[in-house]
């Protein structure tokens, strides 16, 4: 059960009679006792296929749920054996190789023992087993090193004067600069000249830990990339050749294994690694220079934004705050140097602290989420970095025990935090008490009009806020896709106010809304093309029912806790993916393009008037961004994942994207709602365009 999808569906195990999840074994007679060396086999399965996301001792975490205790048991253990293990094989794993008849039925034994069925062994102990006690810098399994040596030649060090005006040709941090454009100023290929747009080289790439969705930097024309797995590489730009490899560990995926995106700063990368890491390698020679620990992997912290760098220091997120437990989520600041912790931010207030009295009657040790998965964004002139945080969990309110009233600062909010001592300047809560994973914690674009200062950022509600980044003050939002979660909004504070079934909910009763929690919006950034002042949005159309789960205020429980089955938006006509433009000043819609397949890139924006997004079913394409007309394409060997990006290598304008498979929602919910789009389940690579000739 490889990756958050895999995750997201043991999670559907609940959902009996969903009309997007088949139980095919729903009438199957059972099956004989299962045999403690079954059991042992089956734990093996799962160490390799389920353990990164519902950790080694099944409490799991985020989307993927507990398989050991009272919510398992208790809708497991009175049904039929073999519905589990049919259930299993059916929907086991979503991409990658599926299970066998006998892997189903050996994990199915080792579930069952391992929640004392027929007086079998109770769950794992909380300890990894590749964890040294009191957790430490050392990952799982033999780290690899320096795999393959070599030199960038006439390496220039990357400035900080280099970070805040990126030569053109290079792509030196998340969305390539600190206002998060996605937008690349090289214009060479243009709308007249796409047609034209051929293959230059391709690069395969590992697809056996996780999700695949990089972001590639570029300096010089020497293309730096992160693998699932945490392998590190310098290519040659223009030709593909190899010049070093760094594996940093560990060689497994840690929660959905995505890696998306690494800064460059001086003469270093600065990698977050999934299992909550900070690494620094040698941008010339990949040889390392130092790591440190961000948070401690055993108790399920993760990591899949990446850092920035900002005025010396490399800013990062944290993930896998989902559990009950004295430790909560945080935005961190490390000296580039020697990686030595310069501050820290908690995204969820707890007693004493301001909005501290946000979460109603709740204990601190119970206030959870607020993770940051998404790097967030700077201003050098106001010296403020922004971010967005996620969802309080669990998921829906009734399961946290609070109501909508109860906010749960600094959850789905916007942060405006000084960049030099990580103190709050202000904060925007885009929906307080969220309730349906229907986050806010994706990009934040900065984008000056006239005399307005502004940070646009968009949800999985869909909804396009703007904001004024100097004080956090509202200013106005744009629903982007049909959304029936809130009733209204405050037009001066822009506040939303949920419909009343939604705040009156019970645990266990399910809930309808659109969108779903494949989001509106998600991961896939949006681009701003500053030649025609239009943001440019992947947008996805979905709706969903969720039921919340009775959860127990014990250490260690927690997590998303609540089931979910999907269905078709309604005036969508069946389209899930919808590419979008809209004015930045007016948040008029300009144009829209809708299709069945779900787009899985982040838009890339040039300056010849171009915007390149790719989907599930394959297809790469380049849109004019003036009008949405698609202008050229072309099929990749499977589904086209990641951040594409443009650079320039030996004079020559070139533009890379990745393929590759696994990931949350984006992922499972096409999978339910549009199953005849068909991809292999291997071919992750890079590929890299050029226009013939010079």
């Amino acid at each position: 059960m490889k990756g958050a999808a895999a995750a997201a569906l043991l999670a559907l195990f609940v959902v009996a009679g969903s009309q997007n999840v088949a139980h095919p074994a729903a009438q199957a007679p059972g099956v004989g006792p299962l045999s403690p060396a079954q059991a042992a086999s089956g734990r093996i399965v799962y160490d390799g296929r389920c353990a990164s996301c519902h950790l080694a001792d099944l409490r799991g975490q985020n989307e993927a749920p507990p398989l050991a205790g009272t919510g398992f048991t208790g809708r497991w253990l009175s049904r039929p054996t073999q519905e589990l293990i049919d259930y299993i094989q059916s929907t086991m794993p979503p991409s990658g190789r599926p299970l066998t008849a006998l892997e189903a039925v050996n994990l199915t034994a080792f579930l069952l023992q391992a929640n004392s069925a027929g007086g079998g062994p109770t769950a794992p102990t909380t300890q990894a087993p590749d964890q040294p006690p009191g957790g430490g810098n050392a990952g799982p399994g033999p780290r690899r090193g320096l795999t393959i040596a070599g030199t960038v030649p006439d390496y220039v060090p990357v400035t900080d004067e280099m970070l805040r005006s990126p030569p053109d040709g290079d792509w030196l941090m998340a969305r390539r600069t600190y206002q998060a454009w996605s937008y690349s100023p090289l214009g060479d290929i243009t709308r007249e000249n796409v047609s034209a747009l051929r293959l230059a080289w391709s690069w395969a790439m590992n697809d056996q830990h996780g999700a695949n969705q990089p972001m590639p930097l570029v300096h010089n024309g020497i293309l730096y990339l992160v693998h699932s797995g945490h392998i590190v590489q310098a290519l040659d730009g223009a030709r593909g050749d190899l010049i070093w490899e760094h594996d940093i560990g560990p060689g497994e995926a840690v929660s959905i294994g995505s890696m998306r995106n690494f800064a460059i700063y001086q003469d270093r990368l600065l990698i977050g690694t999934t299992d909550a890491r900070l690494v620094a390698l040698d941008a010339r020679n990949g040889t390392l220079l130092w790591e440190t620990r961000i948070e401690d992997r055993a108790k399920g912290f993760a990591n899949s934004g990446g850092p920035i760098v900002v005025n010396g220091k490399a800013v990062i997120g944290l993930g896998g705050c989902d559990r009950y437990g004295p430790d909560r989520c945080f935005i961190s600041a490390y000296d580039t140097v020697d990686g030595r912790l310069v501050w820290k931010f908690h995204t969820v207030a707890q007693t004493g602290d301001a909005g501290g009295d946000t979460w109603g009657e709740l204990p601190d040790t119970f206030r959870k989420g607020g993770e940051t998965w998404i790097a967030g964004s700077y201003d050098p002139e106001l010296n403020l970095t922004y971010w967005g945080t996620a969802q309080a969990k669990p998921w829906m309110h009734a399961s946290r025990g609070t109501s909508v009233r109860d906010s749960g600062l600094y959850t789905s909010s916007t942060v405006a935090l000084d960049a030099d001592t990580g103190t709050l300047r202000w904060h925007y809560q885009h929906a307080p008490g969220e309730s349906l994973d229907l986050d806010e914690v994706f990009e934040r674009v900065l984008i000056d009009i006239g005399d307005e200062q502004l940070v646009f950022t968009i949800g999985k509600a869909g909804i396009l806020w703007k904001l004024d980044r100097r004080t956090g003050a509202y200013v106005s939002h744009r629903e982007t896709v049909f959304q029936n979660v809130f009733d209204s909004f405050d037009p001066t504070t822009g506040v939303p106010t949920y419909r009343p079934d939604i705040i009156e909910q019970q645990v266990e009763q399910w809930i309808q809304s659109c969108p779903s929690t494949e989001g509106g919006h998600n991961w896939q950034a949006m681009s701003y093309h500053p030649p025609t002042r239009a943001l440019v949005i992947p947008l996805s159309q979905s709706c969903m029912e969720m039921s919340g789960r009775r959860v127990e205020r014990v250490l260690g429980a927690g997590g998303a806790a609540a089931d979910r089955r999907f269905f078709e938006m309604p005036g969508s006509n069946g389209n899930v993916g919808k590419l979008a433009a809209y004015d930045a000043a007016t948040m008029q819609e300009l144009w829209s393009h809708e299709q069945r397949a779900a787009f899985l890139t982040s838009v890339l924006s040039t300056g010849g008037g171009l915007a390149f997004v790719g989907d599930l079913d394959r297809w790469f394409r380049a849109f004019d961004v003036r009008t949405g007309q698609v202008l050229w394409e072309t099929r990749l060997a499977t589904s086209v994942q990641g951040f594409p990006v443009s650079f320039s290598a030996g004079g020559k304008q070139f533009v890379a994207v990745t393929t590759g498979l696994g990931g949350g929602s984006p992922r499972l919910v096409p999978r339910t709602i549009t199953p005849e789009i068909r991809h292999p389940d291997h071919g992750a690579a890079l590929y890299v365009f050029e226009l013939p000739g010079r």
